[in-house]
């Protein structure tokens, strides 16, 4: 039977969960595929620490160029995460002839054309299924089960820790600071969670599917991000009233021959495929031409999801080297079909605006003209009654499709005016299926 010899570099949570599957489940991948995986290497600085996975003896090493350097090792899986040691690991395995499995985000968000291209020139593998959505077989499914269709839009709940805390704030009643000192005290956001909940960490999952979306690479820095740390209980309890939640969503559109590229909070329909998806879980809907709308989910972090898709990288890169067509499927199909990314300014979308004010008569008049004024059509007004009259009253108001840059010049219009006593809060309203 054939072999596929792998190195693993970097045994941290997912690197050991990798480690773990190999060795339970390599009689039975064996099986199914016709080529045996064997671990013959995994490199790590500390190997002192247990992991709670028993590697055989002499697999574990405190040095990854005995990995790279081996020339039996057929396969290199980067797990070590990062942009600077993690990036020359894979410019040296792949210039080395060795295909290369990584669930590594943000390299590939910001060095994946450089990698893509090394890849190419080898002739070596570079798979990434781990790298968005977890367990998730996105990657998959836009690199090959959908590589005859246009894709016309990716919209994706791609941040666990985001869904998580939206969910509890709305299941709970419960404000963000709370909800997010609960997922830090449950292990679901990290002691930092910048990266999580400013939008940074699906920016970069956002960056690597327009690239097989769209036929070229991009980076997070050409995404146009907003996180969720000021979605209040109060819109997420008015946006339920009206039939919608909030979600933290990647969205990546066709606009004619421009595409969008965008993350941040938006109402989606209640009823939608992406209005069911809770907690921890991640998803990932999909509209191809002629295939229509399909959607991907699952859990999108956690040791095991992640392993899982790394494995099913590993297979198939192993099946590859076995029939003697390495690169049988490249990181991405070259085929640009866009002119320029649309810029935020140009979008086009129903607002959903909360409104402070006074209640006194005139506010409807004041408001309501700065709006004519630039252009935005109201479809909707909403006044939510407070117990005490003398406080100001939240106005919620739905627009009709409107620009965005437009509607963010009224907004800071009517930010100005004596009626308002705080900044409006404006959320993009996406009527998904």
């Amino acid at each position: 039977m054939k072999e596929t010899k792998i190195g693993i570099i970097g045994f941290g949570t997912v690197g050991a969960g990798v480690a773990e599957c190999l060795l339970k489940n390599g009689d039975a991948i064996a099986a199914r595929t016709g080529v045996r995986p064997v671990l013959r290497r995994v490199a790590d600085l500390d190997t002192v620490r247990d992991r709670g996975v028993k590697l055989p003896p002499g697999v574990l090493v405190n040095d990854a160029a005995l990995i790279l350097d081996d020339p039996e090792i057929d396969l290199v899986v980067e797990l070590v995460g990062g942009t600077g040691a993690a990036r020359e690991f894979i410019k040296k395995a792949l210039a080395a002839g060795k295909s290369v499995v990584t669930a590594n985000k943000a390299l590939l968000s910001k060095h994946g054309a450089e990698l893509a291209e090394l890849a190419d020139k080898s002739g070596a593998d570079l798979y990434f299924e781990a790298a968005v959505g977890g367990g998730i077989p996105i990657i998959k499914a836009l690199r090959e089960g959908l590589a005859g269709d246009r894709i016309v839009e990716v919209a994706g709940i791609l941040n666990g820790t985001c869904n998580y805390i939206l969910t509890r704030m709305e299941k709970e009643s419960a404000a963000f600071d709370g909800v997010l000192k609960a997922a830090q005290a449950a292990g679901f956001a990290e002691a930092d969670p910048g990266l999580d909940i400013d939008g940074i960490d699906t920016a970069h999952k956002a960056a690597i599917l327009a690239s097989l979306a769209f036929g070229d690479w991009f980076g997070a820095e050409q995404v146009s991000v907003e996180g969720i740390r000021h979605v209040a209980l109060k819109d997420i309890e008015y946006a339920a009233w009206l039939g919608y939640r909030i979600k933290l969503l990647a969205i990546l559109k066709r606009a004619g021959d421009e595409v969008q590229l965008r993350v941040h909070p938006a109402l989606i329909p209640c009823r939608s495929l992406l209005g069911h998806v809770d907690g921890v879980f991640n998803a990932v809907w999909v509209q191809g031409e002629p295939i229509g709308g399909t959607l991907y989910s699952g859990r999108g972090a956690g040791r095991d999801a992640t392993a899982s898709a790394v494995v099913a990288d590993i297979i198939d890169c192993g099946l590859n080297l076995a029939c003697g067509c390495r690169g049988r499927v490249p990181p991405l199909r070259r085929s640009p079909t866009f002119t320029r990314i649309q810029p935020m300014s140009e979008l086009r979308s129903r607002y959903y605006i909360r409104l402070q004010v006074v209640d006194r008569p005139g506010v409807l008049a004041q408001y309501a003209g700065v709006f004519r004024d630039h252009n935005v059509s109201i479809a909707s007004v909403t006044q939510k009654e407070e117990a005490n009259p003398d406080h100001p009253v939240p106005l919620v108001i739905v627009t009709h499709e409107a620009n965005e840059a437009d509607t963010q010049a009224a907004v800071r219009e009517i930010a100005d005016l004596d009626i308002v006593s705080e900044y409006p809060v404006l959320l993009r309203i996406e009527d998904l299926a």
